[in-house]
């Protein structure tokens, strides 16, 4: 029997994901594990100039990905933030507060340079439904 034979692999459509080898997501038994997701617009896929509006559509596409894989946002155990500066933490406060302030996963927060200089802001999640 494969190590792989309860994994499943959630593509979100990047042309990317088979080039650079990754998936949107992962479930793996009674987790799932939630790909670095950037705030692009849905719609044109460029970035808002807003860091806030960045945060807010990262996390509306990673509820998306964990709903459709049978996952809550409650769900949610941990949470990475990239940022591309300091200064952003509280601009992106509110989005944070709205999506995750009850949750209150285990996270973490790094600043560093992001691939696209347009990207603000960068959230991986892992969530658990044992």
């Amino acid at each position: 029997m494969s190590c792989f034979s309860s994994r499943q692999n959630i593509s979100g459509g990047s042309r990317y994901e088979p080039v650079l080898g990754y998936s949107r997501a992962v479930v793996q038994g009674d987790w799932c594990f939630v790909a670095g997701t950037t705030g692009a617009d849905p719609a044109t896929k460029t970035f808002p100039d807003s860091a806030l509006t960045q945060t807010r559509n990262a996390l509306a596409t990673i509820k998306a990905v964990l709903e459709g894989a049978g996952f809550r946002m409650e769900d949610i155990v941990r949470a990475n933030y990239v940022i591309k500066t300091g200064s952003l933490v509280e601009e992106i406060a509110p989005a944070l507060t709205e999506y995750l302030g009850e949750i209150r996963p285990a996270a973490m927060m790094i600043v560093a340079d992001l691939v696209n200089p347009a990207m603000k802001v960068e959230i991986e999640v892992t969530a658990f439904r044992g």
